[in-house]
């Protein structure tokens, strides 16, 4: 086998966007990784070369100046990506879901007028749910949009925004009380236009600043202040007849986050292993390679395994969904096997570098303070498998 996790049945042009992501990853991105990440610096020459292979419209339609690939395109780019710098794939995974949401949920106008930004770069997006309040806990939101003539008000404070700042749209879940049964049925997802930087980037919006993280560094993550933010009818997603849908137009982005983030720890681990298979061929002890000794051997094996079980469950996942079907099980899956693997796989390289792996000379301390992040993005473990055990429980009660 040439490398791991390869992908059968891939068209000529899902392997030419591989190969050229791979030479850009190898070329502009794993030899600026670690310096960039220790500043904690934004990589703008990255994005712009981005921007030039017309990634932020891969999964965009053709009708709308994208390249109409598929989720599984776009989950194994991010794989690619990750494997060079999970960052790198963090300033395109909300922007993807924005764009996946405007396209499957938006109105004609809201299609027209932001996709064809989206797909050039110039309008990036920003995708927000969480608050200082709630995380995995939807229910518990306390933002809220309150009606005001043919305008909405919104007020509240958001949370863990990647993006915040770079962006210009943000597809933003609140509350609207609108009488329905359930508090789900009473959120709304606005998408909230706004200029790039950090402050009061629209009247009422403000960008405090960089949330400080132990990784995951470059991509900016930030809060989002609403202060009377007045907007629009026609800024509910699909116009103002969707208000209430909210809840399970975001559901539906969360599933293309979730294998999102399934292939993200896929790219990490390929990297993790590349970085243990090559070390313990370099380093000798007694008298021998590292990989000369069988305990050593047997830990690359199981990492590949690792690697190859968590890729495909996450292809599978993808495709399922590129069939138009559901995937919310599959997804959940995929993010926890693939984020739990993660840890594992990092893990067992540091401990293959040994003492060398805790000098931030060497890649694989970054790796093994970013691989947690995928732990708990998307929905922590626990909740993927309340995700799986309900599906699961549903399909086949008795």
């Amino acid at each position: 086998m040439a490398r791991l996790a390869q992908t059968p049945g891939l068209t000529d042009v899902q392997g030419s966007i591989l190969e050229t992501v791979r030479e850009f990853v190898d070329k502009e991105i794993i030899p600026h990784a670690q310096r960039l990440e220790r500043a904690d610096e934004y990589p703008v020459d990255i994005v712009d070369g981005m921007r030039e292979m017309g990634l932020f419209g891969l999964t965009i339609d053709e009708e709308h100046g994208g390249l109409g690939e598929s989720l599984l395109t776009y989950a194994l780019v991010v794989e690619e990506l990750s494997r060079g710098w999970m960052s790198i794939s963090g300033i395109v995974n909300t922007h993807f879901i924005v764009a996946y949401l405007i396209a499957r949920h938006g109105s004609a106008e809201q299609r027209a007028a932001l996709l064809p930004r989206m797909a050039t770069g110039e309008v990036r997006g920003a995708f927000s749910m969480s608050e200082p309040g709630c995380g995995s806990d939807v229910a518990a939101i306390r933002s809220t949009a309150r009606r005001d003539g043919d305008a909405y008000v919104l007020d509240g404070q958001k949370m863990w925004l990647t993006n915040g700042a770079y962006s210009s749209v943000v597809a933003t879940l609140v509350k609207t009380e609108i009488g329905a049964d359930s508090v789900y049925g009473n959120m709304t997802c606005f998408l909230l236009e706004k200029e790039p930087g950090f402050g009061e980037t629209a009247p009422g919006l403000t960008i405090p600043g960089k949330i400080s993280k132990m990784g995951y560094k470059g991509v900016e993550t930030t809060e989002m202040v609403l202060d009377g933010v007045a907007v629009p009818e026609t800024a509910v997603l699909g116009g103002p007849d969707q208000l209430g849908q909210g809840f399970r137009q975001m559901m539906d982005g969360i599933e293309v986050g979730r294998v999102n983030v399934a292939a993200r720890a896929c790219g990490i681990s390929i990297r993790a292993f590349e970085l243990a298979i090559a070390y313990a061929q370099q380093r000798h002890t007694f008298g021998e390679p590292l990989a000369g000794h069988q305990a050593i051997a047997f830990k690359l094996a199981e990492m590949a395994t690792k690697i190859e079980a968590a890729h495909q469950l996450m292809v599978s996942a993808a495709r399922l969904k590129d069939a138009g079907a559901r995937n919310d099980v599959e997804a959940g899956m995929a993010k926890l096997l693939a984020s739990e693997y993660c840890a594992e796989v990092v893990q067992e390289s540091f401990r293959i570098h040994g003492g060398y792996g805790y000098s931030t000379e060497y890649e694989i301390e970054r790796l093994m303070r970013e691989a947690p992040f995928l732990l708990i993005g998307e929905g922590t473990s626990e909740i993927q498998k309340t995700i799986i055990s309900r599906g699961l429980l549903k399909e086949y009660r008795l």
